[in-house]
């Protein structure tokens, strides 16, 4: 039996139920001596209700809606691991890293034509697309300001905004692959190369992100630092899998994969698909997948996944999630920190499947 986790490494896997960090510092971004310092004074004389109206209630819709919480306490444990004191790490950072996610995701939303995220209307629906591309794009930005407002060096704080920028620019060439990569136009060997590399560049690069944003503040360098982007890449993989994999056997999520088999989204399923099968069979497949691109009925093709994915999968997803905790194990070796991590693992797991 694992022993008890310590309790300061136990809180970081441990969401704070009593605030909102992102909702909070949007409020404070909203308020009219911080718009008149960032934008001058003209700005802080436009009538609040203007400025609600057409960015921050948006938003505030948005940010109320609790996700995972996942990359906040990767921030947090990230700090730990790079030297940080406990309890100590800059909101800022962790602000920064949900605004980014966050922004990501509403302009996924109008990219994919989702309708729903969380359960609740997508941004674009709720609100029309214009104002939620606005809001969303704006995140990038506000975020990078949280970034350097946060109480560090100044050479600290250039090297996190450097990194910030390098993590997005990887991210919006993933999320190109992800809108213009179409499974029924690929060929069989192409699909598991293009599928990792989406993977690897849009979900992977938020990841390592969220991983070394708190480590590099903490003033963690070489292997450690090293071995914790790693880790991040590697986790990023592993939640990507366990979203497509979720996706497909939950019936809860099946808005989700319908959305991807009608934009021929090159996900994990596909990537194992064309690993197991034939070419024959991989071609059979495809021409499915055109029929219900095309607007055809999806259940033959869904059951058909199903039943060839269900159990490469899940070896698949254990398989990565232990190669994730292998090079967190390489880092930090045996003991709590390790702990911590393969207990955050578990849950995710759960969460996804």
């Amino acid at each position: 039996m694992t022993p008890p986790l310590p309790a300061h490494l136990s809180q970081l896997l441990v969401r704070p139920s009593e605030s909102n960090l992102p909702l909070e510092h949007l409020d404070q971004a909203a308020a009219p001596t911080a718009l008149a310092q960032s934008l001058g004074p003209e700005a802080a004389l436009v009538p609040t209700r203007l400025w609600n109206a057409a960015l921050y209630d948006p938003l505030r819709d948005f940010l109320a809606e609790p996700g995972k919480g996942f990359r906040a306490q990767l921030v947090r444990l990230g700090w730990t691991l790079g030297g940080g004191a406990v309890d100590a790490c800059p909101p800022e950072l962790i602000v920064a890293l949900e605004w980014l996610h966050a922004g990501s995701l509403i302009v996924d939303d109008i990219e994919d034509g989702s309708d729903t995220r969380r359960g609740q209307p997508a941004l674009h629906v709720a609100r029309g697309m214009p104002l939620a591309l606005n809001a969303g794009n704006m995140l990038y930005f506000l975020a990078q300001q949280q970034i350097l407002a946060a109480p560090l060096p100044a050479q600290i704080r250039a090297e996190l905004h450097a990194t910030v920028v390098q993590a997005l620019l990887r991210c919006h060439h993933g999320q190109a692959l992800d809108i213009a990569a179409h499974i029924d136009e690929l060929n069989q060997a192409e699909v598991a190369h293009v599928v990792h590399a989406t993977t690897a560049l849009k979900t992977g690069s938020l990841t390592a992100l969220a991983a070394t944003l708190g480590a590099r503040a903490a003033g963690a360098t070489g292997e450690r630092l090293a071995a914790l982007e790693a880790f991040g890449g590697q986790l990023g993989v592993s939640l990507q899998m366990l979203d497509d994999l979720g996706s497909l056997l939950s019936p809860r999520r099946r808005a989700k994969v319908l959305e991807d088999l009608r934009g021929g989204h090159p996900t994990w399923v596909w990537a194992w698909i064309s690993e197991i099968v034939d070419p024959f069979t991989f071609s059979r497949l495809q021409s499915a997948l055109r029929l219900i691109r095309a607007g055809g009925p999806e259940d033959a093709l869904l059951e058909e996944l199903h039943q060839r994915v269900t159990h490469v999968g899940r070896a698949r997803v254990a398989a990565q999630l232990e190669k994730t905790l292998a090079i967190v194990r390489q880092a930090v070796g045996e003991g709590a920190q390790l702990d911590a991590v393969h207990a955050e693992l578990e849950r995710l797991k759960r969460s996804y499947v």
